[in-house]
């Protein structure tokens, strides 16, 4: 049913430099998208004064303009190719950002029409919510719908079949051949996620079911190449719950009527005002009434009905629940990582990890209600900057600002008779929707973190151990000791010299030096070493020479010791003391990965330590057996993308890892010449 495209629009390297836009282009550009999307300019009031109707359609216009073109734009030509047939063709990408946003692409222009980013990767903070192109000027385009999982498809390149629709017929009248539509799950039936052209003319379809052939060609979708272009090197964010806005009754009403809930100031207002304010077209109980009437074989309502104790929370009861979850982290960290004086956590934390570690995985979330209900932005606070403050003010942290305005957790106070005091409540087993505080969809699970990683703060002690040879027997019995007994380096040192002072082998000349009898001669210099026959040729040998040359002909054992564990009560191993092996390799060109293995000896599980490593380094992380490592007792790897050698080392040494136990390889740096 779906087919793999050969490539995305656009790729990073295709575009070429920015220039700025001239003002006259750029009305220019925006008059043009106003035609071509059929977008209607607020009509003027007949009662009102020629000047002040000049006026207002004046501001109208302008504000429209911004909003799909803001002031200061740029633009830049690129090449890329299209079609089955990988046939190259030149466009130009319009880039810009409105007042204290991002610079993102806003529209491509390609074979003369201009195709709007789809909302999929234009990023604006607006309260620590991402709004986006389409999701900026709602209803631009005709929006179809279709099951999730057939949305999942398409961000991966696939095309719309006729099967795939829903919500209809009747579909949207503006969805004919060849028109730009937007395409949103049944899940998320307001936010657009994919756009694409209409491959027939889908506001004829009378019946889909049976239909065959493609629907809608895929022309941009979130997570694409578009979606994550940025001047900076930031990524698109995922997409909110929802618009407003979207998913109307028949998609016709002009941009100007869902412009209500924005303001803009228009820098072509000739009277300095600025900014449309018009009520919206329809309430959202509305929408939602018209909204069953698309879906095919289906009469109930879009979403569940809400029980009575499931009410919306206020203000002031989101507040106490974010506070309890916050000390509910606190307290848990406190509990399980007793051992470590930080209880787990890497000071400084910043404020996305305060919310993601001790905050969501302790929300007490069973519907998705709830989940809607219980987030950052709904608080008195607004957003986690102030909520951090509030607790830096109640003395549970200490808290700092930093540049670029982000506030850091530099010290938190897990004495707190709060904490100390907090009784700990139920929490769902299950998965609940994402609460986040950044608006992104998906979903998250209840314990967003392995908070159980009993590694965390361990006290670790590596020892080496030697078993003397046979050929060793009369030097350990002469101190009643046994040759077949396991000693550290510090205890076979007194037993020779004990078997030494009882033989008499101090040389008279030397007091330094050890005359050799058959025994020490035969055990320790049996000719391995190329100075072997010397040394017996002289006689005698250096007394530290003699004892490291003993140490070198027992075998070695090893043991790890954790926490108050005694030699005694752990089996030692054969074989020199493995270490912990990262590795820093290219990828794919140019890309640097970093790999870890061997940590299972350490007491370190490699699953928990990805997922912190993901948080930490805000990368890919993945988990695999290493290549070469035996099925019955395999090792693991754990692989980070980007050249994370340093947060791997500072997540060992939480673990009780010394750097020395580390052992680093470095394949991305050339090679001397």
């Amino acid at each position: 049913m779906f087919k793999k495209k050969p490539s995305p629009i656009l790729k990073h390297q295709q575009i070429k430099p920015l220039a700025p836009l001239r003002s006259s282009d750029r009305r220019k550009i925006a008059d043009q998208i106003i035609k071509q999307f059929q977008i209607e300019i607020p009509p003027k009031n007949e009662e009102e004064k020629p000047e002040d109707s000049h006026g207002s359609t004046t501001i109208g216009v302008g504000a429209i303009r911004n909003s799909l073109l803001p002031d200061s734009s740029q633009s830049a030509r690129f090449t890329t190719t299209v079609g089955k047939d990988l046939k190259q063709v030149s466009g130009t990408v319009y880039v810009g950002s409105h007042p204290g946003e991002e610079q993102r692409v806003l529209w491509i222009k390609l074979e003369e029409r201009l195709i709007p980013t789809g909302g999929l990767y234009y990023v604006a903070q607006r309260n620590n919510t991402e709004v986006y192109t389409l999701w900026r000027n709602p209803r631009i385009v005709p929006l179809l719908h279709t099951p999730d999982v057939v949305l999942q498809k398409l961000r991966g390149g696939a095309d719309l079949m006729t099967p795939g629709l829903a919500r209809g017929p009747p579909f949207p009248p503006k969805a004919t051949r060849g028109s730009l539509v937007a395409v949103a799950s049944l899940e998320k039936p307001r936010v657009p996620v994919v756009v694409g052209t209409c491959e027939i003319d889908v506001s004829s379809l009378q019946e889909v079911k049976g239909a065959k052939g493609h629907a809608v060609r895929g022309e941009h979708w979130e997570g694409d190449e578009i979606w994550a272009w940025s001047q900076g090197g930031a990524t698109g964010r995922k997409a909110p719950e929802e618009v407003e806005g979207w998913d109307s009754d028949d998609g016709e009403t002009g941009l100007e009527d869902r412009m209500g809930h924005v303001t803009l100031d228009s820098s072509e207002d000739e009277h300095g005002c600025g900014g449309v304010s018009v009520e919206p077209a329809a309430t959202e109980s509305e929408n939602d009434r018209r909204r069953t009437d698309f879906v095919v074989g289906e009469d109930g309502k879009p979403y569940e009905e809400v029980d009575a104790d499931q009410r919306e929370f206020s203000t002031k009861e989101i507040d106490g629940i974010l506070w309890n979850a916050f000390l509910y982290g606190l307290h848990h960290y406190r509990n399980t990582n007793r051992l470590d004086p930080r209880h787990g956590l890497d000071f400084p934390v910043n404020q996305s990890a305060v919310i993601s570690n001790l905050v969501l995985p302790f929300l007490p979330i069973t519907t998705p209600a709830q989940a809607a209900s219980l987030n950052i932005k709904k608080t008195s606070w607004k957003n986690t900057k102030k909520f951090i403050k509030a607790l830096d003010k109640a003395r549970l942290l200490k808290s700092k600002d930093r540049d670029g305005g982000e506030c850091v957790v530099l010290d938190i106070d897990f004495e707190d008779h709060a904490v100390t005091s907090f009784v700990p409540y139920k929490l769902p087993k299950k998965e609940t929707a994402d609460a986040e505080s950044g608006g992104g969809g998906g979903k998250a699970i209840t314990a967003g973190i392995n908070t159980s990683d009993g590694s965390i703060g361990q006290k670790l002690s590596k020892i080496d151990l030697f078993k003397p040879k046979e050929q060793f027997a009369p030097v350990f019995a002469a101190s009643d000791a046994s040759h077949h007994d396991l000693y550290l380096a510090g205890e076979i040192r007194p037993i020779f010299n004990s078997y030494i002072d009882s033989e008499n082998l101090i040389s008279d000349k030397n007091k330094r030096l050890v005359n050799l009898n058959p025994v020490l001669a035969n055990a320790v210099f049996d000719g391995s070493s190329p100075l072997d026959h010397e040394v017996l040729a002289k006689g005698s040998v250096p007394r530290d020479a003699l004892i490291d040359r003993i140490l070198k002909s027992c075998s070695p054992y090893w043991v790890i010791l954790r926490n108050d564990e005694t030699r005694a009560e752990v089996k030692a191993k054969a074989g020199h003391a493995p270490k912990i092996h990262i590795t820093l390799e290219t990828r794919s060109g140019n890309k640097t990965v970093t790999k870890l293995s061997g940590v299972e000896v350490f007491h370190i599980h490699p699953q928990p330590l990805a997922e912190e490593l993901q948080k930490t380094c805000a990368s890919s992380t993945s988990v695999n057996q290493l290549a070469g490592s035996s099925p019955k007792k395999p090792v693991m790897e754990v692989m980070v993308q980007g050249p994370q050698k340093d947060a791997m080392i500072k997540a060992l040494e939480k673990r009780g890892i010394s750097r020395q136990w580390v052992e680093v390889n470095d394949k991305t740096k050339g090679k001397k010449k």
